[in-house]
């Protein structure tokens, strides 16, 4: 009885939405200082990216570790989102502690993602080795949600997220969401698919879903 109860909740998890926390990260953003461009950004390229369903929950936060710590755990672990994307707070300077936040919520550290938005960025300003962004998973025994930095500005979060390509179109460089998706399906989230002018996601043969007609 129990394992038909798993089997259902898992087929359930598998249709479902898949569920995305964003989090700006501003000292002067968040105070009303200026207007914030990273949630704006993020939320464009989403609805521009994903052919399949997704819902949205949004923060705009300070610079203070505590803060950031409390937003993702409760992202994940309340929220349940699977995927939960900060911008802002990777540089070096003092204020700059998302990383910091983001590793100790985090179960696992997926460094890929860090090394490969590093990549992308040095195609355009050698400034790109100041940054630290930082990926993790959070596992509890419900849910796991994927956690990653993003840039602050939003040029650099669509390149981040889109990878480079020529002016045919033909992909030079992946950006890191071709990964995202099949990370989801290996953590136990929904099956998420792209339009894949925007963005073509990889998977293994044996990971691939028949498209229905």
């Amino acid at each position: 009885m129990m394992m038909k109860m798993v089997a259902m909740t898992t087929s359930n998890k598998l249709d479902r939405a898949l569920r995305i926390g964003l989090v700006s990260i501003s000292d002067r953003a968040s105070s009303g200082i200026y207007q914030d461009q990273g949630l704006p950004a993020l939320k464009a390229w989403f609805e521009s990216a994903l052919s399949t369903p997704w819902q949205l929950e949004t923060r705009l936060i300070p610079d203070e570790q505590s803060a950031i710590q409390a937003a993702l755990i409760e992202l994940v672990d309340n929220a349940q989102c699977d995927l939960v994307i900060t911008t802002g707070g990777t540089g070096p300077a003092r204020r700059d502690v998302t990383p910091e936040a983001t590793l100790a919520v985090g179960s696992k550290e997926m460094p890929g993602f860090g090394e490969q938005m590093r990549q992308i960025s040095l195609h355009f300003v050698p400034t790109a080795i100041l940054s630290r962004q930082v990926a993790v998973i959070r596992e509890s025994e419900e849910h796991a949600g994927l956690i990653l930095n993003l840039p602050g500005q939003p040029k650099s979060i669509k390149e981040t997220l889109e990878g480079l390509k020529d002016a045919d179109g033909k992909q030079l460089v992946a950006g890191i969401f071709a990964a995202i998706p099949y990370c989801i399906d290996l953590i136990g989230g929904p099956y998420v698919e792209t339009h894949e002018a925007v963005c073509k996601v990889f998977r293994p043969k044996s990971a691939l879903r028949v498209k229905s007609a």
